[in-house]
């Protein structure tokens, strides 16, 4: 049997970088920020990590300090998952998963280059397990890129019944379906966590395990205190969400770029370099936002605490 993974509020790690490299100190201090900031894990070397544009060599070295960096405070999932072929995503799986993670998180659009449906997929899925660690525990994402391949109901039941489930990074953004998985899900051991903010406080309520996403970048420690009390405190916990919900729309700006800056701005040193994006489309105004909402954030943790 694999362990369970924690529940609660796991970032989509951005990739630090200096002068065109990977900065490994602004890596690891990024890391310490989750923790500080009362993260139960991490997903690294996903798409937020810009995994499309790391050779294996980074995504191997990036999930290796994420894992050294974290030392077991946090539980920690990667991918990196970007092959097309079936022998070289085995390898990069294989190879990711000597860093120590906690589960190696598969990229579902992989499984069916060409939407060619649920067979198919299953199909290469089981292919794929056979030809990597049968001790690994897995996870699946629904990346958007290079297109969003949503997982099915029959997808969910292969994936259950081969008990090597544990982390699903749900991207539907949509709170029926998001209802349907959970109880489908339900005492399964396959744990479900949103990336979609908005629909977070629903499906935290029909059972969903927490919250992956980007906007973990900005205000984590908001989202831990809703994940926290939203049974206890509904109503404080509502009000607060709400905002969040709003703020979430800032991810149709120049992200990473814009974590980025207010990771800088919160005492987390980096630059905005990216390779997905270009820098110059951080604009004065994108930046006068990020800090607005820095600012709201602060506000709004004061209010967390008044009454502890």
């Amino acid at each position: 049997m694999f362990k369970t993974l924690p529940g609660g509020v796991y970032p989509t790690m951005i990739t630090p970088y200096k002068d065109g490299v990977i900065d490994e100190a602004a890596v690891r201090n990024l890391v310490d920020w989750y923790a500080d900031q009362g993260c139960s894990g991490i997903f690294a070397v996903c798409q937020s990590s810009e995994m499309v544009y790391l050779s294996l060599e980074e995504r191997i070295f990036l999930a290796r300090t994420v894992v050294e960096q974290s030392a077991g405070r946090m539980a920690v999932v990667a991918s990196g998952h970007i092959s097309d072929s079936l022998a070289e995503q085995a390898r990069e799986i294989n190879e990711i998963s000597k860093t120590g993670i906690d589960a190696f998180v598969l990229v579902s659009n992989r499984l069916d280059l060409h939407n060619d449906g649920d067979d198919v997929w299953i199909q290469n899925a089981e292919k794929l397990l056979s030809m990597i660690d049968p001790n690994l525990p897995l996870g699946i994402y629904e990346c958007p890129h290079p297109y969003k391949r949503l997982l099915t109901p029959k997808i969910l039941d292969w994936c259950i019944a081969t008990g090597r489930f544990r982390f699903i990074k749900d991207t539907c953004c949509d709170p029926d379906m998001l209802s349907d998985r959970l109880r489908q899900l339900s005492g399964t051991g396959v744990l479900l966590y949103n990336a979609n903010e908005q629909t977070l406080l629903h499906s935290l309520r029909e059972g969903a395990a927490g919250y992956s996403g980007i906007m973990a970048n900005f205000h984590p420690r908001l989202l831990n205190w809703v994940y926290d009390n939203f049974e206890t405190q509904p109503e404080k916990a509502e009000g607060i969400f709400n905002v969040l919900s709003m703020l979430a729309f800032t991810e149709a700006m120049s992200y990473p770029c814009t974590a980025k800056y207010y990771l800088d701005l919160v005492g987390v040193p980096m630059t905005v370099e990216s390779r997905s994006r270009d820098p110059k489309q951080l604009t004065n105004y994108q930046k006068l936002v990020v800090r607005q909402m820095r600012d709201l954030h602060a506000a709004m943790e004061a209010e967390t605490q008044k009454g502890e």
